[in-house]
This record gives structure tokens, C-alpha cells and sequence, in this order.
């Protein structure tokens, strides 16, 4: 039988999000439903809301998430219910060009649940990057559901889901850091902190934290900066040269998406340094940059897919490390809110007054 729950949603552009009743179907073949147990506020979520994704109105908002199966469809073998799951939103197909390269973090036909959970009026709702766990149930497909150590704290795990692993994986999966090496990350939001915190973590000597503000930069140092460049009062590229002994960073992380922080992303390198971008831009930023400086300062220039994970192999192997205290993931929980307290989330995050908040059902 359909269940009747409580969620939140965007109901059109910029109207502030709403508690609401919704209908979660049962789970058809390749499906899972989903006791959410807690689920971070994201910045997509917000870009959601703003209709900076899609109008595709109204959402079911929320994505970085953790709970328990409830019940599985038709074929559903790797997940069972009473399972304790990390949600994912590339979930692999298996099949496509990418995962039969053996590059299935690069899959190109990722999948979401069939069904579409749905208002009581009947009213179909757009789960937040096809998740949607601003509720207390969620249906999604199995394959978005990685089964993790059941005794790891739902609100720090959750994070996983989204921005912590988009940060993490940015460094160590995209940028290939290594020990010895010297990592800058512009930008030190939750992506950009998660960054810091997996250069710290593989064994990386030099971090440097650049941001505007100097709270970011403060719990940056908490994660694992050994040192930070408020770029509003100082050059970044020259600070980030003079810390790496006048080379430039191993790696140079960009967390921030706009095109004057790639251009400082990529003159702070050094030569055949890499650049990771992992801030997501808007459609219509450009950056122009002098061709035989690409040529001559050689190295790479990347984008970051969602920390290039893979879900199933990444993880596990991160709540393995978080419950030997090796990453701390408590770190970037600020507050515990509950799902009426979304929307004051929202204006938390977007003052820079938080790292993450968490709704904890």
C-alpha cells in the first residue's frame, strides 16, 4: 500500500520550501523504499528552490542522506530491508561505453527510481537529484542505495551522499593527491573543507585554504589546513606560490565555480600541477586563458564528478575511516535541525554561518 509522509518541497521559483503531505508508492522492480534518518541541507538544494537547475517545479527537496530499507522491489538483490544505506545519485548502470571501460564513476546512463512519488492531489514531484529525502520515506532505485556500517552516526555518514564526497574525491580521486605533496583549495565551503580534509587524510604536507572569510578559514585549519590566504586582503597566487617555496601547488582544487578563481586556480600551480574544478558554474561563465600558458606550464585540467566516486567502492572504505577517527565526518555536522526548520537552513548556509546543517528525522 502507498504510504502518506511528511516532506519538504519547492512549489515554484523562490517561494520559500514547504512541509507537506507525500505519497510514497511501493517499491516496483529495481526500487527500494527508504526510512530516511537524517539528510544534509545542500547548497543544490537551495539551487533547486532558485530554479538554478530546472523548472521542473514543484521538488522534492534533499540528497545528502542516510537510513534504513524498509522494503525492496521485484529483482533487488543488493540491498534487503533493515539494510543501513548511504543514498547516492549515480547509481551505475553497468552497461554503458563508461563502465564497460572499467570507468563506472564516469557512468553515462546513471538511473533514478521509475515511479514518481507524488502530492495527495496527485500532483507528481522532481526529486532533488532524483533522491529527494527532505521526508521521512523516500523511494529511489536500489541502485542509489550503498549498504555501510550500521553503527556509523546517520548525520555524519549522510554527508557522504553529496558535498563531502564531491570534496574528498575531488582531491584524492581527481587530483590523485599523494603523500608528500602540496595541495590549495579556493573555496571553503562544505565541497572545499571536504577537500582539505582528504589532502590531511592521504598524507598530503602542504594544505592551504583560500577563501574570503575568515570563519571558513578558521574550520578550514580544523579540518587540516596547515595554513590560509583570506584572497580578499591578499593575492592568492602569490601567497600560494610564496607557501610552495615560489612553485605553485601539486594540486589546486577549485571550489567555487566562478572564473576569476579558476584563472587563480590555475596560475597557483605548479608546472605540470594539476587543476581540479569541482565548484559548479552557471551556464553562462566563461574563462579565457592564454594558450601557451596551457601548453607550456603542461600538467592537467580537470573536472570533478561528483568526486569521481564510486559509491560502492567509496563508501564504505570513508565510513571505515571515519569510525577508525581518521576523517572525521562530525566535524562538518554544525547543527541538527528538524524538517520544519529547512527553510531557516537555507539563510544559515547562505550567510556562511554554518558548514552543514542536518535534518535529523
Amino acid at each position: 500500500m502507498p504510504q502518506t509522509v511528511q516532506g519538504v518541497i519547492a512549489r515554484a521559483k523562490g517561494a520559500p520550501v514547504e512541509l507537506v503531505d507525500v505519497v510514497v508508492p511501493d517499491p516496483g522492480p529495481g526500487e527500494a523504499v527508504v526510512k530516511v534518518e537524517a539528510c544534509g541541507v545542500c547548497h543544490t538544494d537551495l539551487h533547486y528552490r532558485e530554479g538554478g537547475i530546472n523548472d521542473d517545479f514543484p521538488f522534492l527537496l534533499g540528497h545528502e542522506a542516510a537510513g534504513v530499507v524498509e522494503t525492496v522491489g521485484e529483482g533487488v538483490t543488493q540491498v534487503a530491508p533493515g539494510d543501513f544505506v548511504i543514498l547516492n545519485w549515480r547509481a551505475v548502470c553497468g552497461q554503458c561505453r563508461a563502465c564497460l571501460k572499467g570507468k563506472p564513476w564516469y557512468c553515462f546512463n546513471t538511473h533514478n527510481a521509475t515511479q514518481k512519488m507524488t502530492l495527495t492531489d496527485g500532483t507528481e514531484l522532481s526529486p532533488a537529484l532524483g533522491i529527494g529525502a527532505f521526508v521521512e520515506k523516500t523511494l529511489v532505485a536500489a541502485g542509489q542505495c550503498t549498504k555501510v556500517d550500521p553503527d556509523a552516526e546517520a548525520a555524519a555518514v549522510g554527508l557522504l551522499g553529496c558535498g563531502v564526497m564531491a570534496g574528498f574525491g575531488a582531491a584524492v580521486n581527481t587530483g590523485g593527491v599523494q603523500r608528500g605533496d602540496s595541495v590549495a583549495v579556493i573555496g571553503c565551503g562544505g565541497v572545499g573543507n571536504a577537500a582539505i580534509a582528504g589532502a590531511r587524510t592521504v598524507g598530503a604536507t602542504t594544505i592551504i585554504a583560500v577563501d574570503v572569510d575568515d570563519r571558513k578559514l578558521e574550520r578550514a585549519k580544523a579540518l587540516g589546513a596547515t595554513h590560509t590566504v583570506n584572497s580578499k586582503d591578499t593575492d592568492p597566487v602569490e601567497a600560494i606560490r610564496a607557501l610552495t617555496g615560489g612553485h605553485g601547488a601539486d594540486v589546486v582544487v577549485e571550489a567555487v565555480g566562478r572564473p576569476e578563481t579558476y584563472e587563480q586556480a590555475f596560475y597557483a600551480r605548479d608546472l605540470a600541477g594539476t587543476v581540479v574544478l569541482v565548484g559548479v558554474p552557471t551556464p553562462d561563465q566563461q574563462v579565457t586563458l592564454p594558450m601557451i600558458e596551457i601548453f607550456g606550464r603542461g600538467g592537467a585540467l580537470k573536472s570533478s564528478w561528483y568526486g569521481d566516486c564510486l559509491p560502492s567502492r567509496d563508501f564504505p572504505m570513508l565510513v571505515d575511516l571515519y569510525r577508525q577517527g581518521r576523517f572525521d565526518l562530525d566535524a562538518f555536522v554544525t547543527e541538527k535541525v528538524g524538517l520544519g526548520d529547512v527553510e531557516a537552513a537555507f539563510e544559515k548556509m547562505h550567510g556562511g554561518d554554518v558548514l552543514r546543517s542536518v535534518v535529523v528525522l
